[in-house]
């Protein structure tokens, strides 16, 4: 059987006065996006949680109005989520399946302990832990062959300096260089950090079942060479050695010619962030991939000259596999 694999980030996908663009315009270009994806599961990023009134529980409102109507309207659903089961008001991860999930895992600070940092800006303050700034989400779905994929949604934080108190003049100016270069670092650690623990989590998978089939899929924040995704795809040269040969996940995009490798436009440089990564058994199903990159703009210049936009300004990618049946 054919099974199709997508991940998209949807960019603070909301509704109501909060939303960057109103949401019917939204939908009109997302849609037609979704439909193209024609996908059996589907990784989502940035989807905020909304209330109708002011005492109601937050819902995702805004993304049960984009699926409504489309093939994704009944498709199981998982969902990050606080402690008590409220949503994250922002930035929430939604994995939806064809197929039932038999587990669920949402994982943020579990498998790894945070670094512990003393900042140069509070020599007084102590050490404190440097978290991630997101949780992962993770589903196991079982297919109609008995074969059953992990499904694991990241969204690492961007590369984007981490505020130090009395450090920043604006929301995106610094009052000093060592200022912005602590707080780069920091950022780094933070990245780094929640990519180490996604990895942890597939050591956990593949140590248990050497065959499980895993994808790791979302917005990196990092092109293939960077090191969180070296964290992640443990590639040989890395570990230098063959028994490791198991553990290794590989990014799909590979297969794609250059000028066809990209996500994001960013100051007219195109770059690969968003990724679906495969465990090697996955690997062998694997058959092709495409990134819906031909509509993309360059984020930069629309963040200073569109108002409103209602674009994503991330491409979708989507992956195929042959899922044979289970011996």
């Amino acid at each position: 059987m054919k099974v199709r694999l997508a991940t998209f980030n949807l960019e603070n996908l909301d509704s109501g006065p909060k939303a960057s663009a109103p949401v019917e315009a939204r939908f009109s270009v997302l849609r037609p996006q979704l439909a193209r994806l024609n996908a059996d599961v589907l990784c989502f990023q940035e989807v905020n949680a909304q209330r109708i009134l002011s005492a109601d529980p937050r819902s995702l409102d805004a993304l049960n109005q984009l699926l409504a109507d489309s093939p994704y309207q009944n498709f199981h659903r998982l969902v990050t989520a606080h402690d008590d089961g409220s949503l994250l008001d922002k930035h929430n991860l939604v994995i939806i399946s064809r197929w039932p999930f038999l587990e669920r895992r949402q994982i943020k600070e579990e498998l790894l302990e945070p670094p512990l940092y003393q900042t140069r800006v509070e020599p007084d303050a102590g050490a404190k832990a440097v978290g991630w700034d997101r949780p992962l989400l993770a589903g196991l779905i079982e297919f109609p062959t008995m074969q059953r994929l992990w499904v694991v949604n990241l969204h690492l934080r961007a590369p984007l300096a981490a505020a130090l108190p009395g450090e920043k003049s604006g929301s995106f100016s610094w009052s000093s260089v060592s200022g912005w270069a602590e707080g780069f670092f920091l950022a780094s650690m933070k990245r780094n950090g929640q990519a180490l623990e996604a990895r942890l989590f597939v050591e956990e998978v593949l140590s248990a079942d050497p065959d499980a089939l895993v994808a790791v899929c979302g917005d990196l924040n990092a092109e293939s060479e960077e090191v969180p995704l070296r964290i992640l795809r443990a590639d040989l040269d890395d570990t230098g050695n063959g028994a490791l040969s198991g553990k290794v996940l590989t990014p799909l995009e590979r297969v794609l010619p250059d000028w066809r490798r990209f996500s994001v436009i960013h100051a007219g440089r195109k770059t690969m962030l968003d990724h679906i990564l495969a465990s090697r058994n996955l690997l062998n199903a694997f058959s092709t991939i495409e990134v819906h990159n031909e509509a993309l703009g360059d984020e930069l210049s629309a963040y200073a000259c569109v108002g409103q936009s209602p674009e994503s300004y991330h491409a979708p990618l989507v992956a195929e596999f042959d899922i044979l049946d289970a011996d």
